[in-house]
């Protein structure tokens, strides 16, 4: 009888586990700081798009054309196309290109100040991928995650916290358990992310040996400092690699414990500025910060000091 009951109760328990993971009631802020954080990162994008704005997505500018529109990817539909039929019925490319990225700030102004702040949030969701399948061998992982984040943040409320719907009484603070489910949904993805990218790097040799290393900071393209001298350190360089390696794979087993969660969250945010800084990637490592920071640095757990509602 004790060996029938047993198995209930362990099963009971995993279910209660899943259940508390999955949708616990949790707090708004990772997604305010998440909205914010992407807002001011991809304003920041577009301020230094915006000087070779038509040169980038105009039809005749450096990386735009019949050529290129052919060899554009297949699963992505040609806007560029559209763009030119459009042309030809009188609708100037030139003035669509610039009404669009008007728009794209404009919604990225507004998720940053938190104002109708779902409708805002498709908007730069829409927008930042029209430009993305506009021109996309401009685009890279920054462009990728912050696409892909924008979206999950569509189904979060973002502007219930640290936002003009929250002043104007528009968007409510209330802990919800469908919260905790957008926020789990994002923490994981991050987590395999990361898990297969350093997974992918461990099945070469050239993140064990340093090659990888020495290639990232002087291949030419990438080089910002003379980091040559690295050729007479080969170790240090095998060193940064296998550290690459641990942050990346021991991501999703150290991101969550308590314990381990502030030193890994260090340890990302430092991977991430070094690639912004020996790289010039800055884009790129500012959306990973963002998103390490926003999801798992900033904590959805109710407060002990007011019931939950």
């Amino acid at each position: 009888m004790t060996s029938s009951i047993a198995p209930t109760t362990v099963a009971g328990r995993v279910i209660q586990g899943i259940e508390r993971f999955f949708f616990k009631p949790a707090r708004v802020a990772p997604f305010a700081v998440l909205r914010i954080g992407l807002a001011v990162v991809l304003l920041a994008q577009a301020l230094q798009v915006a000087p070779v704005f038509h040169e980038i997505y105009a039809h005749g500018g450096y990386l735009r054309g019949s050529l290129m529109d052919s060899f554009a990817p297949n699963h992505l539909p040609a806007v560029g196309r559209l763009l030119t039929r459009l042309a030809q019925h009188g609708v100037a490319e030139s003035a669509v290109l610039s009404a669009c990225g008007v728009l794209y700030i404009g919604s990225l102004v507004g998720l940053l100040l938190g104002w109708r702040t779902r409708l805002v949030c498709v908007a730069a969701w829409l927008l930042h991928l029209f430009f993305m399948m506009l021109a996309p061998y401009t685009t890279y992982g920054a462009d990728d995650f912050a696409n892909i984040f924008l979206f999950y943040l569509m189904f979060a409320p973002a502007g219930a916290v640290a936002s003009l719907d929250q002043r104007s009484g528009r968007s409510v603070d209330l802990r919800r358990a469908s919260n905790r489910l957008v926020l789990r949904v994002m923490q994981l993805h991050l987590c395999i992310t990361y898990l297969f990218a350093g997974v992918q790097k461990a099945r070469g040799e050239q993140w064990w040996d340093g090659e990888a290393i020495w290639r990232s900071l002087v291949a030419h393209g990438y080089q910002l400092f003379d980091l040559t001298w690295l050729a007479l350190c080969p170790t240090l360089a095998a060193v940064l690699g296998w550290l690459v390696l641990v942050v990346e794979i021991g991501y999703p087993v150290f991101i969550w414990p308590r314990l381990t969660r502030r030193p890994w969250i260090a340890a990302v945010v430092a991977l991430h500025v070094g690639i912004a800084v020996f790289m010039g990637l800055h884009v790129f490592g500012a959306v990973m910060i963002v998103l390490s920071v926003a999801l798992f640095g900033v904590s959805a757990e109710p407060s002990t000091a007011r019931p939950a509602r």
